[in-house]
């Protein structure tokens, strides 16, 4: 199942300091809602490990996740896979831009993923909302740590 989502905040420190904290696994790890381990292994990959509940099925994910077509302070590419054992698997990408706002850095960032398994099954608007409800938290605690630094 194909799922495409968007969007954005507007963080209240300059962009050096967003482009900073989105290459810092520390920061990454506390802000990545169910996220158990986040470990840098080069200066464009990562690995996971993120608990995650979508209706009645729950499952940890390990997976990979690169950082390309790096402009920095301006934004990247993500690509990465997950795998959930019988909750199924999460693959896809997402570009993340930064741009000058009034104040600060607006960040945006356009999702296009793919999942399967028992995930699959539960349906899009099931699927869809929970992913969004993430992205929200993700957010909201990322704008926090990063105006809070």
């Amino acid at each position: 199942m194909a799922m495409i989502m968007n969007g954005g905040a507007v963080i209240l420190a300059d962009r050096d300091k967003v482009w900073a904290a989105l290459n810092d696994p520390a920061v990454l790890r506390a802000c990545i809602p169910g996220c158990q381990e986040l470990d840098m292994v080069s200066d464009t990959e990562f690995t996971a490990t993120v608990r995650a509940a979508v209706g009645p099925v729950k499952a940890t994910f390990k997976g990979r996740v690169q950082l390309l077509d790096l402009d920095p302070p301006n934004g990247y590419r993500i690509s990465g896979e997950g795998q959930g054992g019988v909750a199924g698997f999460a693959k896809g990408g997402a570009i993340v831009r930064l741009e000058d706002a009034e104040g600060g850095t607006r960040l945006t960032y356009e999702v296009n993923a793919q999942i399967g398994g028992k995930l699959a099954q539960l349906g899009g608007r099931l699927v869809g909302g929970v992913a969004k409800k993430y992205a929200d938290e993700f957010f909201a605690a990322f704008t926090k740590a990063v105006e809070a630094a």
